[in-house]
């Protein structure tokens, strides 16, 4: 198969553990054909193509210089086998143009995983609202007053912006509701902005668990990542430490709830971030944790992945469909 990865600029890769690189790898030893797409260039041609400039990709197995890129060329994205949307956010609306842009690819015979309608319609911190059977309380609203009541209902919260990322703008107001009214101004700007409140679960200190869903199966084991010091946040961003261990029952529930519900919309790969016995976040851009679970527990997340992207491919290609 010939494989285009939309991806940050390759000299921000730190290949040690980034998930994209993990893919890249497992495709190339397959004797896959890698391109790189950045996203800024994405475009709808005067004819209507959707199309981008692309660099052959070679991993070169140097750590010190992984990678080489060939002459680019404008293609449209359908002339590839398949496309992998690996763009980290910020989900700011450039992200959003570029999930138009590939919906339309899609609709011109592109097989673009996550596809660019699911990532768009599905907000990582909203999008467990559809699951209210796996959530902790969760109040969503620009209304200063009403986070208010939802903290003295439940007197220990957790605070956060719905476009977030790694971690960012995450608040813990615990019963005293000390800085309330200025988390409250900072996060929802006198609101202009929605935020979302969640009742605080003490078992972070076990740690925010990622558990990958492949093509609505779960990976069997999560990423734990533990808080460290007086840190809130288990994020690997903002300083958690990763942690891999068995699914538990509860842990696989969830993936397998979420799984078999979103795949079937494009969602190939999703992060379902639970703590505790709840669900927390559905990450379904660019979703990492692949590298620590392998170097942890031994099991190839990688090849799994790419197992799924070849049988995707494969089924939605125009000789299987016409077949």
């Amino acid at each position: 198969m010939h494989i285009a990865f939309i991806a940050d600029p390759l000299p921000s890769f730190r290949i040690y553990k980034d998930s994209t690189f993990a893919m890249m790898v497992e495709a190339a030893a397959r004797g896959h054909t890698l391109a790189f797409i950045d996203q800024r260039d994405l475009a709808r041609a005067a004819s209507g193509t959707i199309e981008a400039a692309s660099w052959p990709l070679t991993l070169t197995g140097d750590p010190d210089a992984w990678y080489a890129l060939g002459a680019s060329e404008v293609v449209p994205l359908s002339a590839f086998d398949a496309v992998v949307m690996r763009k980290d956010p910020p989900f700011d609306l450039e992200y959003v143009y570029s999930t138009y842009l590939l919906e339309r690819a899609e609709a011109q015979g592109a097989r673009v995983y996550n596809s660019g309608r699911a990532i768009r319609d599905h907000n990582e911190k909203f999008a467990i609202a559809e699951f209210p059977e796996l959530i902790a309380p969760t109040l969503v609203t620009r209304d200063g007053a009403r986070i208010r009541e939802f903290h003295r209902e439940h007197g220990d919260v957790i605070l956060k912006p719905l476009d977030g990322m790694g971690g960012m703008g995450i608040f813990r107001v615990k019963a005293d509701g000390m800085n309330l009214g200025s988390m409250i101004e900072m996060l929802g700007g006198d609101g202009e902005r929605t935020i979302m409140a969640q009742r605080y679960i003490p078992e972070i200190v076990d740690g925010d668990k990622r558990i990958l869903v492949i093509d609505g199966v779960p990976v069997p084991f999560a990423l734990a990542r533990v808080p460290q010091g007086n840190e809130v946040r288990g994020n690997l961003a903002a300083g958690g430490v990763g942690r891999a261990q068995p699914l538990s029952a509860r842990d696989r529930e969830i993936g397998e709830t979420v799984g078999a519900k979103l795949a079937s919309r494009g969602l190939l790969l999703i992060g379902v971030d639970s703590i505790g016995d709840y669900l927390t976040e559905i990450n379904v851009t660019s979703p990492t944790c692949f590298a620590e679970i392998r170097q942890q527990a031994g099991f190839d997340v990688a090849a799994v992945f790419v197992d799924a992207l070849e049988r995707a491919a494969t089924a939605s290609s125009p000789a299987a469909i016409a077949s």
